[in-house]
């Protein structure tokens, strides 16, 4: 790897064990394979992004380990129980063979794209410095990009977006928040699924749903606050 290179990571969860709160709405097989779609969407955007230097998954899922390797990807191991500490076990890795800046992303984000991407690397340029993308509601984090990769811990989880504009400011990093309409919208609820089918689109993950169109509407018009 190239000394001050930047690239992207992408931790990915068990596949059995994705998307537990659309179990309402989706079978197990259905979950799977929007989880899939939705990965293969995200890995597409970065695919056709040209400031990155190099693209890495960390999961323990073999199924998506081989998806990975098909692609020509990176594959990092994942020995760290969590979603914090396998991205702070890839940062490690990556920092150590020369990364300089580390673009972590969700692997649930189907409208990636290309051009939002390109947005958060142009963004964040100076060492240390930080550059946020939060999710449609202000809470959690859809994209974290740390110069260093080690600038601050992970800290993904409930109330993401707040915790890593603290951990940035305790570590006196300078930190830009981008809001982005396409890395805003993550997938966890039917309320989300229902976001994503009123946006037009063509991506893979569209395809599942309208595959299973006579089952999500119904579920996740109910769900509306």
């Amino acid at each position: 790897m190239t000394r001050g290179a930047a690239w992207a990571l992408v931790p990915v969860k068990e596949l059995d064990a994705s998307k537990g709160r659309l179990a309402g709405v989706l079978d197990p097989a259905a979950r799977r394979a929007l989880s899939l779609a939705m990965l293969a969407d995200v890995l597409d955007a970065l695919a056709e992004v040209p400031a990155l230097d190099g693209v890495a998954l960390i999961s323990r899922d073999a199924g998506i380990v081989e998806a990975a390797r098909a692609r020509g990807l990176r594959v990092i191991p994942e020995t760290a129980m969590g979603l914090n500490s396998a991205v702070a076990e890839a940062a490690r890795v990556l920092a150590a063979e020369g990364c300089a800046r580390l673009l972590v992303l969700p692997a649930d984000l189907p409208l990636a794209d290309a051009s939002e991407i390109g947005q958060i690397l142009t963004a964040q340029r100076a060492a240390p410095g930080l550059a946020l993308v939060p999710d449609r509601k202000g809470l959690g984090t859809n994209a974290l990009l740390c110069a260093p990769p080690q600038a601050i811990s992970p800290c993904f989880g409930e109330d993401s977006f707040a915790r890593h504009q603290a951990a940035a400011r305790e570590a006196g990093i300078d930190t830009r928040v981008l809001r982005l309409p396409g890395l805003g919208l993550d997938i966890d609820t039917p309320e989300d699924l229902r976001a994503l089918m009123e946006t037009p689109g063509s991506t893979r993950s569209h395809a599942v749903l309208r595959v299973e169109q006579t089952v999500v509407p119904a579920c996740a018009a109910g769900d509306r606050p």
